[in-house]
């Protein structure tokens, strides 16, 4: 997709940004070939409203999508309907109304993540809902699918909640050979005390 490249100033807008020069009949395929590729993989799509954006919020927001493994796409939406169409996701495009932007991952939560946090501190930025395959959610979905615990989180909890039995269960194996040479000694020493019982008359 291509976009008018202008230098932005302090108080240039989003749609400045976005205005997107008519693509031709191959560009569009282009497109929607890509996007679809991605749709393919995807475990959500969350998708919000960005109107009068600067940017810089924008180019911040791709940033943090980015370093999450989101991917993130202004994108007519006419195109987007291609896209999922025959998908998991094609219920979604009964609600793709005025200009959007997509975040699309390949686990359920990352979307919802990058883009909720975004809203919160930018009100020009207005969450419209999103999905996860065969499912449609509103706003309150995809702020409750941001509030779980993403891949990471759950590795480092996993992570956690296993260390200490394997830590306990190394411990464990390192005091084995000490019990062993203790009890060994033992017995070696027992054995070489003189026999002190009386002899009977």
């Amino acid at each position: 997709m291509r976009h008018w490249r202008g230098k932005a100033g302090a108080g240039s807008s989003a749609h400045t940004w976005s205005k997107t020069v008519a693509l031709n009949r191959e560009e569009k395929a282009t497109v929607v070939a890509e996007v679809s590729a991605r749709v393919a993989q995807a475990q959500s799509i969350v998708v919000a409203e960005y109107r009068g954006l600067e940017v810089g919020a924008i180019t911040a927001l791709r940033k943090q999508a980015r370093e999450s493994g989101v991917y993130l796409r202004v994108l007519k939406n006419t195109l987007a309907r291609r896209a999922v169409a025959d998908t998991p996701f094609e219920k979604l495009s009964d609600t793709l109304v005025g200009p959007l932007i997509y975040g699309v991952s390949n686990d359920p939560v990352s979307a919802a993540k990058v883009m909720n946090t975004f809203a919160r501190d930018n009100d020009k930025f207005v969450l419209k809902g999103g999905a996860m395959p065969n499912t449609v959610l509103d706003v309150n979905g995809v702020k409750a699918l941001a509030a779980l615990p993403g891949r990471d989180e759950l590795l480092a909890t996993l992570l956690g909640t296993m260390q200490a039995p394997i830590a306990q269960f190394v411990r464990t194996l390192n005091e084995v050979p000490g019990r062993f040479v203790r009890t060994m000694a033992a017995v070696r020493d027992q054995k070489e005390q003189p026999d002190t019982e009386p002899v009977a008359a």
